[in-house]
This record gives structure tokens, C-alpha cells and sequence, in this order.
């Protein structure tokens, strides 16, 4: 790890800046290590904790604007961007509207320790339109916190942090080597876990099209909506019925659709790859529906091909 120690050696605050900066912006950069170690070596007096906090903070706040702004202008498609090109699950989507529904603004406070979390809070703060003044007071106590809990556990380890820095010049050329190795087997991971999701939830879809069709015939299809609550602000397909996935017992009893599980069920979301649709197909099915599809391109193919929408 002598790589580290000299690299802020000869960019100083850049690096961390640099750093921060990509990590922030959705590359797959690690930060922490770096504070950490940086925090550590504060007590040399090159530079002090208060310097690296500020470096950080700005770093993160650049990066959070950036999202926001984004966020602000392509709304929902942003999101659906930044979930095709991340690591983690394909309903983060959801899952981020569903804490940000929950805690509005202030959980821009903790976002930045909840993995996959950060950039898609800031962009859901553009998209619902939260004041900049707010946007901007608690984005900037978030990244304070984060920052400063790195530095913190840099400058309080810090025996411990040189002491593992000691080794690594120990190993020579071959630090550097088995910390990219390890960064690379992180990512392949992560991209093995998401192939597995992504395969798990493969079966038969639905063209909008065909739902169309359907639709306009005496035996309509039960259609269900598996967004969340927010976007229903956007409307559904006429006669679709709202089920909250994470709480799916409850709300398919208090929809009444329990009771026909007899009928064919198109489910659709607006996510990528459907996957919201087709995990709650899945609990369908376990439930005894016995025909249940997702529907291909969700809410937003519905929209493009001109088919009408209700507002509830």
C-alpha cells in the first residue's frame, strides 16, 4: 500500500479530491481507504483532518449537484440509467423512491452509507423537485459525516493503518498487485450476482401491444401495478390494481385479487428488465395464480405507443 502514502505524498489533497470525486460520480473507486489511510498520516502535519474533510465535502457536494440537476431534468429516466449501469440489484429503483418517500430530504444525511444509495437519493431529490436550499443543507451534513467518520477512524487506527502500510512496502511491487486483485474479484462478484438475478427472473413476457388487444376483449386480464406509490402520480393502465410488493400478503388481500386466482394477471412496473414485475409474477405464482406474465417495457412502452393512462 506505499502506493497510497505516495501518491498523497506527491498530489496532496487532489488525490483525495480526485478520488471522492469519481467514487461519487458512480465509479467503482473505493474512497474510504483512502481517508482512512489519509486520515492516519494527519498526524505527520503535511495536512490536517480539517483539510481533508473540506476536500472531501466538496468533492461529494460537486458530484451530489451533478446528480441532482440530472435528476431535475431527465426525471425517472435518470434513474432508469443509473440502474442499468450499476452493480447492484435491478429494483434499486424502487427501493430508493421507497426511503426517500419515507424520510424526504434529511435522509441525504445517511445516503452515502447505504450502498447504491447516494447518487440515486440526489437524483431522486431533483426529480421530486426537494428546494435547493434543502438539497443542499442536508447533502452537505451527509457528506460532512461520512468524510469526517473516515478520517475519524483514520487518525484513531492510526497505529494500526501504518502498520498495515508497513507491510504492504514490505511486499514490494506486490501490494498494489493483490489490491487490484481484490478490487476485481469485488466486481466480479457483484456482476455474477446480478446475472443470477437477472436469470432467475426470466420468463415469458407480455408486448404492450398484445395487452391492448386483451384489454378491448369480454375477458380482460387482471392487470396490476407493482410501481411505488409515487409514481401512480404519473397514472396507470385503466383498470389496473396497486399491489405493494413489500408488503405483498397484506396488499393482496385488501385488493381482493386472492380470490381469482383463476384469472390470467399481467404485472408491470417501470424498471429495468421488469424486475419488479417479474419478482412479484414469482410471488403470484407461489400465491396459486396460475397464469401471470410480465409485461415487456413496462409503464414507460404503454406511454410510447400512445395508449391511454388514468389518473387515481
Amino acid at each position: 500500500m506505499q502506493f497510497l502514502p505516495t501518491l498523497v505524498e506527491q498530489y496532496g489533497l487532489w488525490f483525495v479530491f480526485a478520488n471522492v470525486l469519481a467514487l461519487q460520480l458512480g465509479l467503482p473507486t473505493p474512497a474510504y481507504p483512502t481517508m482512512i489511510v489519509v486520515g492516519a498520516l494527519t498526524t505527520r502535519g503535511d495536512i490536517t483532518v480539517a483539510q481533508v474533510i473540506a476536500v472531501a465535502t466538496a468533492a461529494s457536494l460537486l458530484a451530489d449537484f451533478a446528480w441532482y440537476a440530472a435528476g431535475r431534468r431527465h426525471g425517472r429516466r435518470m434513474l432508469k440509467l443509473m440502474c442499468r449501469l450499476s452493480l447492484s440489484q435491478d429494483n434499486c429503483v424502487r427501493q430508493t423512491e421507497r426511503i426517500y418517500e419515507r424520510w424526504g430530504a434529511p435522509s441525504l444525511m445517511v445516503a452515502k452509507f447505504v450502498p447504491g444509495f447516494a447518487a440515486m437519493a440526489t437524483s431522486m431529490a431533483g426529480l421530486v423537485r426537494t428546494a435547493r436550499w434543502r438539497f443542499a443543507l442536508f447533502d452537505t451534513i451527509g457528506a460532512v459525516l461520512w468524510s469526517g467518520v473516515a478520517v475519524a477512524l483514520g487518525w484513531i487506527f492510526r497505529d494500526a493503518v501504518n502498520d498495515v502500510i508497513a507491510v504492504f512496502e514490505a511486499a514490494g511491487r506486490w501490494g498494489p498487485v493483490a489490491l487490484g486483485i481484490a478490487l476485481a474479484l469485488y466486481l466480479a462478484v457483484k456482476t455474477l450476482r446480478r446475472y443470477r438475478l437477472i436469470r432467475s427472473l426470466r420468463m415469458a413476457r407480455l408486448g404492450v401491444e398484445e395487452l391492448y388487444a386483451m384489454l378491448a376483449t369480454d375477458e380482460r386480464p387482471l392487470v396490476v401495478d407493482v410501481r411505488s406509490h409515487s409514481s401512480q402520480a404519473e397514472g396507470r393502465i385503466p383498470g389496473a390494481v396497486w399491489i405493494d410488493s413489500h408488503a405483498f400478503d397484506e396488499s393482496l388481500k385488501a385488493s381482493g385479487l386472492h380470490e381469482r386466482t383463476g384469472q390470467e394477471v399481467i404485472v408491470y412496473c417501470a424498471c429495468p428488465n421488469e424486475a419488479s414485475a417479474a419478482l412479484v409474477a414469482k410471488k403470484l405464482m407461489r400465491a396459486g395464480f396460475k397464469r401471470v406474465r410480465p409485461l415487456r417495457g413496462g409503464i414507460d412502452a404503454w406511454i410510447e405507443k400512445g395508449y391511454a393512462v388514468e389518473v387515481a
